[in-house]
C-alpha cells in the first residue's frame, strides 16, 4: 500500500471515530469551516461567501443569513470530506465557533433579537465611547459592545428596557448550538474591559458602569446582561439536538459533542500564528486589518489608537484595529480582472492577484508620489466617522502599474503603521510578528511590504491562508488539555513543533520608501476629511 493511500486511510478512520476537531469562523466576507486531524493538520474545508448590508445607516447581517451561511459552509465541508475520504462525518472530537469581534446583539427575555445586529463596522457610538473611556481611564473603542449598549441608553432607544442579554456573533451562535451563554475571554475583552489577574470582567468598572447607567436606566445590572467568561481549554457545553439540526439540517450530525469557548477572530488569529506568548504578535488582514501584540507589562497611559484585549488564555494584548483592510484592494483587483477578461484572458482570481502583487515589488519604494486611502467606512484611529476610498496623485507623480499596486498595498497598511508607531513609542518590543490572511497568499509580497511598514521581521507559516477557522479548530482540540499545558506551550510543542515559517526582514530601501509614503499619507488625511464632507 502506498504511503499516500495509508495516510488517506488513517484520516478516514480518524473521521469515522470522531478523532477530529471542527472549527467554524464567521468572517466579514466569508464563513469558513476547517476540519483538522489528530495531528492538527487541516484535512478538509468548506466555505460560504456573504456580505454585510447597510440598512437604515447600520452595518448589519441578518440572523437568517448567519444560519444559511453556517449550513452552507458545513455542507460544503461534508462534501469535501466525502470526496476526499469516502465517508460522511456524524460527529467530531470537538467543535469551536469564532467570529468577527465586538458589535451589539441584544435579546429580550423571550430570546428574541430586539434590534438588527450592529457590527464592529458601525461608528455611531462616539459620545458613549468617549464618556466610558473617561470614566474607566481605559480606552473604549467605538465598536465595543459596551459602547453600543451605552449609546443606546444615551439615545433613549425604546428597546433598552427590554434587554436581558447582550453578546457577540460568536457568542450568539454558540448559545444557539449549546444553550449556554458563555464567551471566550478574548472575545469578551472586546465587549467590556477584562481584569488580567482574574480573567473576568473588571469588577470596579462594572460597578462604575452600573452607577453611571442608573441615572438613565435604573435597575440595570450589567453582569446580568453579559455572557459568562471562560478561558481556553475550559468546557463550554455540548451540541444539543437543536444545535445539530441548525448546523446540519440533513440530520447526519449527531448531538453530544463538546464545544470550546467561542472566540473572536483576533484570538483565533493569535492561535493560528502561534503568537500568544509575550513579545510575539500577529497581523490579520481581511475586510479589517489589525495587529495583536502580547504585552510583557501594562502600557504607561491610555492611547485612543490602542485597544487592550486578551489572548484566549487571558493574557494582556495591545490591539491596533483598523476598520478598513483589503476590501478596496480587492475591488481594484476585480476591476483589473474584468479588463483581462475583456481581452479574452481566462486568468483565475488567484492569477490576477498574483500578477498585480508581484508587480508591486517593481514599484518605486515610496509609491512614485501616488497616494491612496482604503477607507470604505469610518476609521477611528485617524478620527474619521465615515470613509471615502480615494486615489490621488500630483501632476509630476509616476503612474505605473507597479507603483499603483505598491501604493494600494501600502494603503492597506497605512493606518496600522500609525498605531504600531504608538506601541514603539511605549517601548514595546517584539521578537516575532506573524501574518495571516488572504493578502499573504502571494508569497513574499504583502509580507515584505508589511515588514517595511512596521519596521520588524514578518513571518508567514504554511497555515497563513487557513486563518481563524483553523485557529478555532486548534482551540477546540485544546479542550481539556489546559490542565497539562498552558496554551503557549501546547501550541509550540504539539501544534507548531514541525511547522515551517518564512521570515522576511525589513529591506532598508522599502523602510525608507514607506516612511516617505506615510508622511504623505498623514498629510493627505485632510483630503480624505474633505471628501467625506463633500460626498
Amino acid at each position: 500500500m502506498a504511503p499516500q493511500q495509508a495516510q488517506v486511510d488513517d484520516v478516514r478512520q480518524a473521521i469515522a471515530e470522531g478523532r477530529t476537531s471542527l472549527g467554524i469562523e464567521l468572517g466579514s466576507t466569508r464563513i469558513k469551516a476547517c476540519l483538522i486531524g489528530p495531528d492538527h493538520t487541516p484535512i478538509a474545508s468548506g466555505s460560504h461567501e456573504w456580505e454585510n448590508q447597510l440598512v437604515d445607516g447600520v452595518w448589519t447581517y441578518s440572523l437568517d443569513a448567519v444560519w444559511e451561511g453556517l449550513q452552507a459552509s458545513v455542507a460544503d465541508l461534508f462534501a469535501d470530506v466525502e470526496t476526499q475520504y469516502g465517508v460522511r462525518p456524524t460527529t467530531f472530537g470537538a467543535l469551536g465557533v469564532s467570529a468577527m469581534m465586538h458589535g451589539y446583539l441584544a435579546f429580550d427575555e423571550a430570546d428574541e433579537l430586539l434590534v438588527p445586529f450592529r457590527t464592529w463596522r458601525n461608528t455611531s457610538t462616539g459620545r458613549a465611547a468617549a464618556e466610558l473611556s473617561d470614566l474607566f481611564g481605559h480606552n473604549i473603542p467605538l465598536r465595543w459592545s459596551i459602547a453600543h449598549l451605552y449609546q443606546a441608553i444615551l439615545d433613549h432607544e425604546p428597546h433598552v428596557p427590554q434587554v436581558r442579554f447582550v453578546t457577540t456573533l460568536a457568542g450568539y451562535v454558540h448559545w444557539r448550538l449549546t444553550g449556554r451563554k458563555v464567551l471566550g475571554v478574548g472575545d469578551a475583552s472586546g465587549m467590556f474591559p477584562i481584569d488580567s489577574a482574574t480573567h473576568d470582567y473588571d469588577q470596579n468598572m462594572l460597578a462604575q458602569f452600573d452607577q453611571l447607567a442608573a441615572t438613565r436606566r435604573p435597575g440595570l445590572v450589567l453582569t446580568e446582561l453579559l455572557p459568562q467568561v471562560l478561558t481556553a481549554g475550559q468546557e463550554a457545553g455540548t451540541l444539543t439536538a437543536e444545535g445539530a439540526a441548525l448546523l446540519d439540517p440533513s440530520g447526519t450530525l449527531l448531538p453530544g459533542l463538546p464545544l470550546c469557548p467561542p472566540e473572536g477572530d483576533a484570538g483565533t488569529g493569535m492561535v493560528a500564528t502561534n503568537s500568544v506568548a509575550p513579545r510575539t504578535g500577529n497581523v490579520s488582514a481581511g475586510t479589517s486589518i489589525f495587529a495583536m501584540v502580547v504585552l510583557e507589562r501594562p502600557l504607561t497611559r491610555v492611547h485612543h489608537e490602542l485597544d487592550l484585549v486578551t489572548t484566549p488564555a487571558g493574557d494582556l494584548v495591545a490591539m491596533v484595529h483598523c476598520n478598513n483592510g483589503a476590501s478596496e484592494l480587492n475591488a481594484w483587483a476585480g476591476l483589473f480582472g474584468e479588463f483581462a477578461a475583456g481581452l479574452g484572458s481566462t486568468a483565475s482570481t488567484d492569477e490576477v492577484f498574483g500578477t498585480l502583487f508581484r508587480a508591486a515589488l517593481e514599484g518605486e519604494a515610496d509609491g512614485g508620489g501616488l497616494l491612496a486611502y482604503n477607507y470604505l467606512s469610518g476609521e477611528p484611529i485617524t478620527g474619521l466617522d465615515e470613509g471615502r476610498p480615494l486615489f490621488v496623485r500630483t501632476p509630476d507623480s509616476r503612474l505605473t502599474l507597479a507603483s499603483f499596486m505598491r501604493t494600494q498595498i501600502y494603503s492597506a497598511f497605512g493606518t496600522l503603521a500609525l498605531g504600531m508607531r504608538v506601541l514603539t513609542a511605549e517601548g514595546v518590543e517584539l521578537d516575532a510578528m506573524f501574518a495571516h490572511g488572504g493578502m499573504f497568499r502571494t508569497a513574499g509580497v504583502a509580507q515584505r511590504l508589511l515588514a517595511a511598514a512596521i519596521g520588524a521581521p514578518v513571518a508567514v507559516g504554511g497555515t497563513a491562508s487557513e486563518g481563524g477557522a483553523w485557529g478555532i479548530a486548534v482551540l477546540a482540540s485544546y479542550l481539556g488539555a489546559s490542565a497539562e499545558l498552558p496554551l503557549d506551550e501546547f501550541l509550540t510543542t504539539r501544534v507548531f513543533a514541525d511547522a515551517g515559517t518564512q521570515v522576511v526582514e525589513p529591506d532598508a530601501g522599502d523602510v525608507a520608501g514607506f516612511a516617505a509614503y506615510l508622511e504623505r499619507y498623514s498629510a493627505g488625511l485632510a483630503i480624505e476629511r474633505a471628501a467625506t464632507a463633500a460626498l
